[in-house]
């Protein structure tokens, strides 16, 4: 077997839904099979993979036993060739895997792979490729310094390679990890001596210490619409807290002083990013219109009915034409009308112009979207 993807699932049954279905069309003629590990989801995510993904390898944990074991029992039972460590809240093109796998073929001491992440309005996120982030360089970081002198202060987000560029990067983001399921085993997995978000910064730097490349490659984009899984509150602000701790004892521990300062900087960093985030998450939009990119007339009426909001038919060209300023215009992608490529690059095209995305399953009477990379997302019936 060429390819295993596995996907750690934790109460996010409907993205976890749009995820398989983009998989499932982008494995679907190659040599694959797709493992979801779901830990202790109480949404019905388990009962929604047995029905609907019967030929998925499903892992139903009776705890949430975190990321790093989560996705080393995925892994344990893949018989893949090469394994993609994949978040429930992505979505692949149909070619993710295809260019993925012709770009890794030929490559000796290959390390990890990544792909360029967008959230759920288009934005690049800038964690796809990073730095290691040495006390100095999460420093520059924690400043923002990044911002005004990219060419002295950008190792963070690793901007000396530009964003569209094919190139060895240190560490990559844990939501689209790709790599040979022997270099897994070989650097032991996720470390489970922490029970998440450390976990891709440690394996990443194993991987480099342990003499293999670890590639950034932006030739497919992937909608990672984040923090899906998380609850925004002082159990995340802790366990964030413990995982920046855990990478640094782990690997840059020197003297009392320096602890110290780490765990401050560790705290400090945490309470910053869960207020950013508590920030964005009491944002709500409530859309004037919905402009629905699909031929279906009966489900525009089905949502206008549903929401009571104007519902527009368009096609992509007419919503390149506009802008949406001082409107709340939401643009819903029908998946029925548009293949997932097509999609996530209208993603990209029309990212800035102010309006917010939602996409419609195959088969559903729900879509889902996020307006923000740092907030959670919305599951909308109709």
């Amino acid at each position: 077997m060429k390819l295993s993807v596995v996907i750690l699932n934790y109460n996010v049954r409907y993205f976890l839904e749009l995820c398989l279905q983009s998989v499932t069309k982008a494995t679907s003629h190659l040599d694959a099979e797709i493992i979801v590990v779901d830990n202790a989801s109480e949404d019905e995510s388990v009962s929604m993979v047995q029905q609907k993904y019967p030929n998925v390898k499903l892992i139903a944990n009776k705890e949430n036993t975190g990321f790093p074991k989560g996705n080393n029992m995925g892994v344990a039972i893949a018989e893949g060739e090469y394994v993609c460590i994949l978040n429930p809240d992505t979505v692949v093109a149909e070619d993710t895997f295809d260019k993925f796998l012709d770009f890794v073929k030929d490559k000796e001491k290959l390390g990890i792979v990544g792909p360029k992440l967008i959230d759920g309005s288009g934005r690049f996120l800038p964690e796809s490729k990073r730095g290691i982030p040495t006390p100095w360089v999460a420093f520059t970081k924690f400043l923002e310094l990044y911002r005004y002198a990219p060419k002295w202060f950008g190792k963070y987000y690793y901007m000396q390679l530009d964003k569209d560029q094919v190139g060895e990067v240190e560490i990559l983001v844990g939501a689209f990890m790709f790599m040979k399921r022997n270099l897994y085993v070989e650097l032991g997995g996720f470390d489970e001596g922490c029970f998440m978000y450390s976990d891709d910064l440690d394996i990443s730097y194993e991987s480099m210490k342990t003499g293999y490349t670890n590639y950034y490659f932006p030739k497919t984009n992937v909608i990672h619409y984040k923090g899906e899984s998380t609850n925004k509150d002082e159990t995340f602000l802790r366990r964030f807290r413990e995982a920046m701790n855990f990478f640094y004892r782990k690997h840059f521990r020197v003297n009392i002083l320096f602890d110290l300062m780490m765990r401050l900087g560790a705290s400090t960093f945490s309470l910053m990013k869960l207020l950013k985030m508590k920030q964005h998450s009491s944002v709500h939009f409530n859309p004037e219109k919905y402009l629905l990119v699909s031929d279906d007339i009966s489900l525009a009426e089905k949502i206008k009915e549903s929401t009571k909001k104007e519902v527009e038919l368009v096609t992509v060209s007419e919503i390149q034409k506009m802008i949406s300023k001082n409107k709340q215009i939401e643009v819903i992608f029908d998946v029925n009308f548009l293949c997932y490529k097509q999609i996530i690059q209208y993603f990209t095209m029309l990212s800035g112009r102010g309006f917010t995305y939602k996409m419609i399953p195959k088969g559903t009477n729900y879509m889902v979207g996020s307006n923000f990379s740092d907030a959670k997302g919305e599951v909308i019936f109709f």
